[in-house]
């Protein structure tokens, strides 16, 4: 929440060229019911103006990795790619990780989580995920430290899932993550859908960053 709350606040002060809607969904541990109803309940017009769909659904587990859904199913497990397109967000993700030298490591886009029912009607998606109640392997522990044979957050759904249950570099890391994946769609969707962007970034006068 926090990391789409800052980049939400920091997009705001940005001239974009598409338009961005930040979503927090209700009862995805009930079945998805947020998300699955603000999809069914779009008129297909409406549908079909949305570009992609990022998910950023557990970024700071305490024994993370840095994993990226496998968009265009190159791993090839578990539920194949997603709908076109899906595989360049994933290569955006990646990009980032590059561009900081940190290894990373595919997921599979199987639907679990909120961008299930945006998969299943079609539209682009890709996004981030530190692990959840999976076991961390030996090889992971080796690339991104922590503890192999110890689930990536061992308080998943658990009473002490709280603020304090966060790596707060794995924070850091995914937030700027966060902020480079819709700062770069908010621009430009060209290596989704091949609509090229309008105009250059531009910031809001007054501000130098």
């Amino acid at each position: 929440i926090g990391a789409m709350l800052e980049s939400a606040k920091q997009l705001g002060r940005t001239r974009v060229a598409n338009k961005v809607r930040f979503a927090w969904w209700g009862a995805e541990e009930s079945g998805l019911v947020g998300s699955t109803y603000y999809v069914s309940s779009l008129p297909a017009e409406d549908l079909g103006r949305i570009a992609l769909y990022l998910n950023f659904d557990i970024v700071a587990s305490p024994n993370f990795v840095y994993f990226v859904y496998d968009g265009d199913d190159s791993d090839a497990i578990g539920a194949g790619p997603g709908p076109d397109g899906s595989a360049a967000i994933e290569k955006t993700f990646e990009a980032f990780y590059d561009s900081r030298g940190l290894p990373y490591k595919g997921t599979d886009l199987s639907g679990r989580s909120d961008y299930g029912p945006f998969i299943a009607a079609g539209v682009p998606s890709g996004g981030l995920f530190s692990g959840a109640e999976g076991i961390k392997t030996a090889d992971e522990a080796a690339l991104w430290g922590g503890v192999a044979g110890v689930a990536y957050d061992p308080c998943f759904h658990q009473a002490c899932d709280t603020y304090a249950n966060n790596n707060d570099f794995a924070l850091d890391v995914n937030s700027d993550a966060v902020a480079y994946s819709v700062l770069q769609y908010a621009m430009n969707t060209e290596d989704v859908n091949a609509v090229k962007g309008k105009g250059n970034f531009q910031l809001v006068p007054g501000n130098s960053e």
